[in-house]
């Protein structure tokens, strides 16, 4: 999720293009691109209101790499210049000690031109950006990083499902992940409906899918799963009145409501969920389809701990592996954030 560039007005005026990352550098086991896996070197820099960061602060989590890749949480209400670090003292982030997410990209290349994303990592001692390739991020943090995964990791990636697990991953990206956002930043109808139509065309294919298997992939929880997640957990807060995806909600379709609140409930999952970050970072900074910036007050978020009865499907989360520990108090969310 890109903060800078034309403006946060300029959203709903143009046709919407989601820029590929610019920054691909990959952080290794082998360090082949420069960067190798090193605890404590890295700094993951997120917002919890964005879908995309979410997925890498799901996944560190999971994984347990909280002290191996410390993260820096970012203002949810960015400005044209960038991710802000205004909810730490004094504005400033306290390990890379820059005020915008933006200055360490500069540091890695001046006048890049393609705006300023999270999830991003950066490289503490130089203070450069190494990458902000959200695709691939994660799956690098299963893939690579797995000499500093906490004992009882889960295999969110296992190598004998990744074609089924790409294939899932690719149709949810193209019609969920990306299309809530071509819906709501379309600028003509005619865009908007196809957009649309294709977000709950491709929902109710995965609800049909899910409605006789307790996980996207295998019976345990993958990737697909967190990168599905993190747009049905935003879906009526969000996406359903923000962006028009409005032909029903999360919470009326029974299958897809019980598949994420069985992930919601999960360790790893509900527990890095901000809905105040959320909400305000979508209707404060949209200006473009919302010049208000008034955040709605609903809606109502108390039935995300209602039993979701899937374990008749089967399926272990985790696995042979464990639940991830408790959440840290630093990286807990504030209760205003919780439902």
């Amino acid at each position: 999720m890109s903060g800078g560039g034309d403006g946060n007005g300029a959203y709903g005026h143009k046709a919407f293009r989601r820029s590929k990352s610019h920054f691909t550098d990959r952080i290794t086991a082998d360090g082949r691109d420069g960067w190798p896996v090193t605890a404590g070197r890295y700094r993951l820099v997120v917002s919890r209101a964005c879908p995309w960061a979410s997925r890498a602060v799901i996944s560190r989590r999971l994984l347990g790499l909280e002290d191996a890749l410390p993260m820096a949480i970012a203002d949810p209400v960015q400005d044209d210049r960038s991710w802000r670090f205004t909810l730490d003292p004094d504005g400033r982030d306290p390990v890379l000690g820059i005020r915008y997410l933006s200055e360490a990209y500069d540091r890695r290349e001046r006048d890049h031109g393609d705006g300023v994303s999270v999830p991003a990592i950066v490289d503490v001692p130089s203070g450069e950006l190494v990458t902000n390739d959200y695709q691939q991020l994660t799956l690098d943090l299963a893939t690579e990083w797995t000499a500093l995964h906490r004992p009882g990791a889960p295999d969110l990636y296992p190598d004998g499902l990744r074609d089924e697990i790409d294939t899932v991953m690719a149709d949810v990206y193209e019609d969920v992940n990306n299309g809530v956002y071509r819906a709501g930043f379309a600028s003509e109808q005619d865009e908007y409906e196809q957009a649309c139509a294709g977000v709950f065309r491709r929902l109710e294919l995965l609800a049909s899918r899910l409605a006789r298997q307790r996980y996207l992939v295998g019976d345990t929880i993958t990737e697909a799963d967190i990168r599905l997640f993190t747009t049905l957990v935003r879906f009526d807060a969000v996406y359903h009145g923000h962006f028009k995806c409005n032909r029903w909600k999360l919470t009326e379709n029974p299958v897809l409501w019980a598949y994420a609140r069985d992930l919601f409930q999960t360790p790893g999952f509900g527990d890095t969920v901000d809905f105040d970050h959320i909400k305000r970072h979508y209707y404060r900074v949209h200006t473009g389809i919302n010049p208000t910036r008034i955040v709605p007050l609903g809606p109502d978020l108390a039935d995300w701990h209602a039993s979701p009865h899937r374990e008749e499907l089967g399926g272990r989360p985790f696995g042979t592996g464990t639940p991830p520990d408790p959440v840290r108090v630093d990286e807990e969310v504030p209760a205003r954030g919780r439902p």
